[in-house]
């Protein structure tokens, strides 16, 4: 009877959690989001702790105030200069369907070969401006439809910043108690080992917001520096969207067109100069900085949380940056954990690293 009754407790638990899990599910990524970010900026909150003599309540409200405006602010300046490229855009838009196109430029009918077949179109659509319009008015509709479902989706994005921007102060003001509640958790489920796990868990999410955010900033700075010598409007906007668009692996999108512009404009020198440091200078960036400071101070092969960055990505979305290198790192942990304990001898590659070092330094 007694197993009998136990079984059921374990059953409610499990109906009980369950039900948690499912009342916290829309939140799971705003709640995910605020976590990386206090976890990431954790050293910053420990100093404001000690300057505001203990007051952790007050601390978390500075720092939380201050990421609010840090992240607030550049994003309703940048949403007033997109509205305002928009609104150019359109203007463009209507000058094209009223007077048609301006006079070509004189160097496309000097380009070889295609020079003459690009001036012949260029004349044509002058020509039937109007026609050619009304041609593209039912792509329009799609095209705003699809606008409007994107813009959608990027208004709930932003609620969702908002959202982690607010649960943010929690992660700050309890983290010492929902630090101790992990730890007495996990020492319950495994033992002495969850020290070893927490170590690896922190450790590898620090590397991967290092990583992530260092490199979106390098490439940032860089970025800006190209547009401000080669002369590209808007060089700080350029270079904000740079940051942003790091994240998602896809800088070119920016200085690519940037570099197109100043071949429109006629400034090859630049669009060269444009060209070659977007690619190797600000692209190049991303495969020298972010590996490094992945795998600095950690004994995971690179081979493993670079697998995880970009699997993750495939996999969860945006979330999978820290997800999948985290998964991957613990499952590796595991396994050497197995490894060694059901084969005594086994020589593991973080076993087999320090060995290699003990050995040179008492070769020196």
């Amino acid at each position: 009877m007694l197993n009998n009754d136990r079984l059921l407790v374990q059953i409610l638990l499990l109906v009980l959690l369950g039900a948690c899990v499912w009342v916290l599910a829309p939140f799971a990524s705003a709640l995910f989001w605020a976590a990386v970010l206090a976890f990431a900026s954790w050293p910053i909150m420990r100093v404001l702790t000690r300057w505001m003599k203990g007051n952790s309540t007050l601390a978390a409200t500075l720092l939380t105030g201050g990421w609010m405006v840090l992240v607030a602010v550049p994003l309703v300046w940048l949403g007033f200069n997109i509205a305002d490229q928009i609104r150019e855009f359109n203007v463009l838009v209507h000058n094209l369907q009223v007077q048609g196109l301006p006079a070509p430029p004189a160097w496309l009918a000097e380009l070889p070969l295609i020079g003459d077949n690009l001036l012949n179109i260029w004349n044509t659509l002058d020509e039937q401006g109007t026609a050619f319009f009304a041609t593209i008015r039912p792509y329009v509709g799609q095209v705003g439809n699809w606008l409007l479902v994107r813009s959608a989706r990027v208004g709930g994005g932003m609620l969702e910043l908002a959202l982690s921007l607010i649960l943010v102060f929690f992660f700050y003001r309890d983290g010492p108690k929902l630090a101790a509640f992990v730890h007495s958790l996990l020492h319950r489920l495994i033992g002495d080992r969850a020290d070893h796990y927490l170590e690896l868990v922190a450790g590898t999410v620090q590397r991967v917001v290092n990583g992530v955010i260092g490199t979106a900033a390098a490439q940032a700075i860089l970025a800006y520096v190209g547009f401000s010598i080669a002369g590209v409007p808007g060089a700080l906007i350029l270079g904000l969207l740079t940051f942003a668009f790091s994240f998602l692996m896809v800088p070119p999108l920016v200085w690519g067109p940037a570099t197109l512009w100043l071949v429109w404009q006629g400034q090859y020198g630049m669009a060269i100069f444009l060209g070659i440091w977007g690619m190797f200078i600000i692209s190049g960036v991303d495969n020298v900085l972010k590996p490094y400071l992945i795998s600095r101070g950690g004994n995971l092969p690179l081979v493993v949380v670079l697998l995880g960055v970009f699997g993750g990505v495939l996999a969860f979305g945006f979330m999978g940056l820290f997800l999948g290198p985290t998964l991957l790192a613990v499952a590796y942990s595991l396994l050497e954990d197995w490894l060694v304990k059901e084969v005594p001898g086994v020589v593991t590659p973080a076993k087999l690293s320090g060995n290699q070092s003990n050995d040179a330094a008492v070769r020196d």
